[in-house]
């Protein structure tokens, strides 16, 4: 398929560049616009018709929530994925009646920004592919189960299952590169021995490997990598 055309409107411009930067570390994606009010993301779902629209909520000259009602009520093709400060569950509910892809809450953590694409982009795919529609696909497809994703087993004690999802999700948007429980701590604001404990655990289930790294002074370091 095509590269998915992405407008994102944010009126903090320092926030929606940084919105940009993360979707082109993506592939398959394409940033064809930034609006930083409500009036000129109108102007600009309606000339360049994107795919999918990353929408604030919070404008000085109204309120994402009412336009992702226009734009309902315009019967667009366009899917909607709210990155918003709100923390209202008021204003969430309100975001899946309108059929929004997903919620973010700024501050905005590449990995969980990351995750949120590739499952959008999976998504577009499915729906592609289809052709006869049967249970199972509509249940991937409105679950978003990605392909492969192993089943949540009970969790050992010390391991708490949102905080292990947020470890995936910063992990995955290191790629390849080697990391340490010392780094994922700093980037996620636990401690080192903390972020051990979930290393290890993730390691213990093949979702990553360890090894140790051997420098020229000190002790040995224990770094960790995302499997191919």
């Amino acid at each position: 398929m095509s590269d998915i055309e992405v407008l994102i409107a944010e009126d903090e411009n320092k926030v929606a560049e940084i919105q940009c930067r993360f979707v082109e570390k993506i592939e398959g994606f394409s940033v064809i616009g930034i609006a930083n009010s409500i009036a000129e993301t109108k102007d600009m779902v309606e000339i360049l018709e994107p795919n999918l629209l990353l929408l604030d909520i919070y404008f000085p000259d109204g309120n994402g929530i009412d336009l992702m009602w226009e734009v309902r009520a315009q019967n667009l093709s366009l899917d909607i994925i709210l990155i918003t400060a709100a923390k209202e569950v008021q204003t969430l509910q309100e975001g899946i009646r309108g059929g929004i892809f997903d919620y973010i809450l700024k501050p905005i953590n590449f990995g969980r920004f990351q995750d949120t694409l590739i499952k959008y982009k999976d998504h577009c795919i499915k729906l592609e592919n289809l052709t006869d529609l049967e249970q199972q696909d509509v249940d991937n497809l409105l679950h978003r189960k990605r392909e492969n994703e192993p089943i949540p087993q009970d969790m050992p004690k010390g391991i708490d299952p949102l905080t292990l999802d947020n470890i995936k999700n910063t992990i995955r948007g290191l790629g390849k590169s080697g990391f340490s429980a010392e780094s994922i701590g700093a980037q996620m604001g636990i401690s080192r021995t903390t972020a051990r404990r979930y290393l290890e655990y993730l390691s213990a289930n093949g979702y990553i490997t360890a090894e140790l790294s051997y420098g020229t002074v000190g002790r040995p370091e224990r770094l960790y990598y995302m499997k191919d």
